[in-house]
């Protein structure tokens, strides 16, 4: 196609470009001179007697008259092309849609069914691979894209490099460990949220918590969630709000995260620093980052994920319809047991009415009084029977004991003698000298004596 010229309107520039698609495509068609367009050019002063109307293009021709000059390219019609996958999206079609980026531009790319089945791998997000295919438009959005016909592995992209080198490293550090969780409370009184001030995110996540609990106080930390700057703004949020917490009012449970993206839209939530800060909280924090399929470092190092941040506003407080629900429940089962105690025990107390002892109570009573004396005298009779067993065999101890008593041998004529100062008990003759005083223990009475001659009785 040659240069359009100075002075070229948009329509004669198109109408030039369509001839040169006919005479590349070979062809010819017949123009009748009463119909076909004259093209004004600079330079050229040339009387016009009958001026025709500028044609005028649809969308529709514009993009196609595009993706035909795109489709007879020879470099654009088989290429390869190396990136790395993001966005990868696989619909219930089966036809697999991602972004083939590297880190200055991105490729929209799709893949039909028809082709992909021939995969020898699962593609993934943060895969680097060499795709061949051939570039083509998407009339209907007027996109260009390309049409992938193969896919080749060339090794895992630096982002997700990087990410899974992080994650191992924190893993063997212990902070996924789950004796690090903090319980989220189930019924906060004040909750921070750390995400950006003008996302989704915050809208969905205000609507639900004020539609499920609206007696909480929610306390916003505004910062930026992806660029150079949103680590270092998170990790300040997060010191910022456990401040608040210790020195002002209580925060019972933080929420930090953001909407869905690419890998490097959500890389903020991928840095170490961010994954080091969560995990130091005092306050329990939840993760909600992006979609349900998208994992981020804070989400392993956070007390609790959620998929999404309007599930994180789900289980960050009851819903409110519901308390009341089970409360009215628990109150018509507490109405109901009641009910069934109080007919219990009135039906007690009618058959305590019916009975002969509450009609005449007295009666009962004689009877009891009967009983109890009955009781004591059988008491008395048992005791009075083991008192007299009991002297008897007093007074046999007592006969023994008084037949071996040496009192019982003086009351017999004998005396007992005793060797002085000691004294010892003389039982020999051999126990005593003389001149040794004695004292002779009577019946009455005791005398001392002083042995003047000891008389040995000889053996035989």
């Amino acid at each position: 196609m040659e240069k359009p010229r100075k002075g070229m309107t948009l329509l004669d520039f198109l109408h030039s470009a369509e001839d040169e698609v006919e005479e590349t495509c070979d062809i010819k068609r017949e123009r009748e001179p009463e119909t076909e367009p004259e093209i004004e050019r600079i330079g050229e002063e040339k009387e016009v007697e009958e001026k025709e109307a500028p044609r005028i293009y649809t969308v529709q021709e514009v993009t196609r008259y595009i993706r035909q000059r795109l489709d007879e390219d020879e470099v654009l019609g088989d290429i390869y092309v190396k990136g790395e996958l993001s966005n990868l999206s696989q619909p219930t079609s089966g036809h697999v849609y991602f972004t083939l980026k590297d880190e200055f531009s991105e490729l929209q790319c799709v893949m039909f069914k028809e082709r992909n089945h021939e995969l020898k791998f699962t593609l993934e997000d943060g895969l680097s691979v060499i795709v061949r295919g051939h570039i083509s438009v998407y009339e209907k959005r007027g996109r260009y894209q390309l049409y992938v016909e193969e896919i080749q592995e060339a090794g895992i992209g630096a982002l997700y490099l990087a990410f899974e080198q992080l994650k191992r490293k924190l893993k063997e550090e212990g902070l996924f460990d789950a004796v690090y969780k903090k319980l989220i409370p189930s019924f906060p009184h004040r909750i921070g949220i750390i995400t950006s001030p003008t996302g989704a995110a915050i809208r969905d996540m205000l609507t639900i918590i004020k539609k499920r609990f609206p007696h909480v106080h929610i306390l916003l930390a505004p910062v930026a969630v992806q660029g150079a700057e949103a680590p270092a703004q998170i990790v300040k949020a997060i010191q910022l709000m456990n401040r608040y917490s210790a020195e002002r009012e209580q925060i019972d449970v933080l929420i930090v995260g953001r909407g869905g993206g690419s890998i490097e839209e959500l890389w903020a939530f991928n840095e170490e620093s961010v994954a080091r800060e969560i995990f130091s909280s005092a306050i329990p924090v939840i993760s909600a980052v992006g979609h349900e399929t998208d994992f981020t470092i804070a989400d392993f190092v956070a007390d609790k994920r959620a998929a999404t941040p309007s599930e994180a506003a789900e289980l960050v407080v009851p819903d409110e319809r519901e308390i009341e629900k089970n409360l009215r429940s628990q109150e018509l089962r507490m109405r109901q047991n009641l009910f069934k105690a109080i007919e219990y025990h009135r039906k007690r107390l009618e058959s305590i009415e019916r009975s002969i002892g509450f009609r005449k109570p007295l009666e009962r009573i004689n009877q009891y009084r009967q009983t109890v004396d009955e009781l004591k005298r059988s008491i008395i009779a048992e005791v009075t029977h083991l008192v007299a067993l009991q002297r008897k065999s007093v007074q046999a101890l007592k006969g023994k004991l008084d037949a071996l008593s040496p009192l019982a041998i003086l009351e017999r004529g004998y005396s007992i003698a005793s060797k002085l100062p000691e004294e010892k008990i003389v039982r020999s003759i051999q126990d005593i000298s003389v001149g040794d005083a004695l004292k002779v223990l009577f019946k009455d009475g005791a005398a001392i004596s002083e042995v003047k001659d000891k008389d040995v009785k000889k053996r035989q």
